[in-house]
């Protein structure tokens, strides 16, 4: 004979409530169907069955998150070869990637687990902490599309892809700017020193990139070689029409 769902304590639910308010503020998107962004972050302990957990949102979830990494990083690097593209995608969507940006947000508060669920122990597990991450990508892809998806996973993901590409190319931005420059415009990218700040010891240094007459958009460095390479960063992201990943004056 089939068991009958256990009805919750209304303190219990009123918990709940307030968990799932608090937690559409932290990720920023307004459910319209609550009970998507509850499934999301439903482990499998507390649910009624394995079909009202997460488990099926983190599969939808985990391949959105490859899509939007892969159309973001088509359109930020259109001087990069497949390969490069490749192999930052594999570490921004990787599940320690996830796990890191869980843990951001504090995603474990706000997940819902089985009283029989060792709670402390798997406070901060990698593994779970991906799991969440996915499943709430894909529930607000559900809920309010792919642009809703987008704006939350770029949030969130477009620091990391910077941070990735720049250690995947070994900083050397300059170069490709260099390439971009002599390719396109027929000149060579120039580098000038704007300011510098601090102790003799621990000195910072703001350079802008200059192709021309246009002088794009500053960035500040830990010394000059940084930040030569953060200015040709920007200037990249310019000419392709896009933000400026150090955006600073």
């Amino acid at each position: 004979m089939a068991k009958k769902p256990v009805k919750k304590p209304e303190a219990t639910l009123k918990v709940e409530e307030d968990l799932l308010a608090l937690c559409q503020e932290v990720i920023g998107h307004k459910f319209s169907r609550l009970e998507l962004l509850r499934s999301a972050l439903t482990h499998a302990s507390s649910a009624t069955n394995r079909l009202a957990s997460f488990e099926r949102l983190e599969f939808l979830g985990d391949s959105i998150l490859g899509m939007l990494a892969c159309e973001a990083l088509f359109h930020r690097f259109p001087d990069h070869q497949e390969g490069d593209l490749t192999r930052v995608k594999s570490s921004v969507v990787s599940r320690r990637t996830c796990a890191v940006l869980a843990e951001q947000l504090d995603l474990m508060r706000f997940t819902i687990l089985g009283k029989g669920f060792n709670a402390a122990q798997s406070h901060g597990s990698p593994n779970l902490l991906a799991n969440v991450f996915e499943s709430l990508i894909g529930a607000i892809y559900l809920d309010g599309g792919i642009d809703a998806a987008r704006n939350f996973v770029m949030r969130l993901l477009g620091p990391e892809i910077e941070r990735v590409a720049a250690d995947t190319a070994g900083g050397n931005y300059k170069s490709i700017l260099q390439e971009k420059g002599q390719r396109e415009l027929g000149l060579t990218p120039q580098y000038v020193l704007l300011d510098a700040k601090g102790p003799d010891h621990s000195k910072c240094f703001q350079v802008a990139a200059v192709i021309g007459e246009t002088k794009y958009r500053p960035a500040w460095g830990r010394n000059k070689k940084e930040a030569e390479q953060r200015a040709a960063m920007n200037a990249l992201a310019e000419v392709n029409g896009q933000p400026a990943p150090y955006d600073q004056d």
